[in-house]
């Protein structure tokens, strides 16, 4: 059986919960990875918090619905919400599609930007997916 590869890009960071962080200047914008827009299926429905939210790291940023089931998105650090990606109620399918460009969902000012440092490096993310992607 062969093992399904996934895009993993170089300039962003993630979590262990499938998030990935792209820093754009001050922001960051955030989405699923596409590993879990696979898993996931057809994504169908997405709801962001709104622009304003103070968010800690864990808490939910946002809810992603697909076929297969409904998932969360976790804020991988403290910061602020300023921007949702508001196509995404109009074209939710742009997370299959291309879940690191067309399909970021929010964009937060970090608190301290030295946290998305802490975030796992695309290596680290890769291992993380393979491990997984072996059960």
């Amino acid at each position: 059986m062969t093992q399904k590869s996934y895009e993993i890009p170089d300039d962003c960071r993630y979590t262990r919960s499938d998030e990935w962080v792209r820093i754009d200047g001050t922001r960051a914008r955030i989405g699923i990875t596409d590993y879990a827009q696979s898993e996931l299926s057809d994504i169908v429905f997405v709801e962001a918090r709104d622009v304003g939210t103070q968010i800690e790291p864990g808490d939910k940023i946002a809810d992603v619905e697909s076929v297969k089931a409904v998932a969360e998105l976790y804020a991988p650090f403290a910061g602020e919400i300023v921007a949702i990606h508001k196509a995404l109620a109009e074209h939710p399918e742009w997370i299959n599609e291309d879940p690191y460009d067309r399909g970021w969902v929010v964009a937060v000012i970090p608190d301290e930007l030295e946290a998305v440092d802490a975030l796992l490096s695309p290596e680290e993310y890769r291992k993380h997916v393979e491990e997984r992607a072996k059960r």
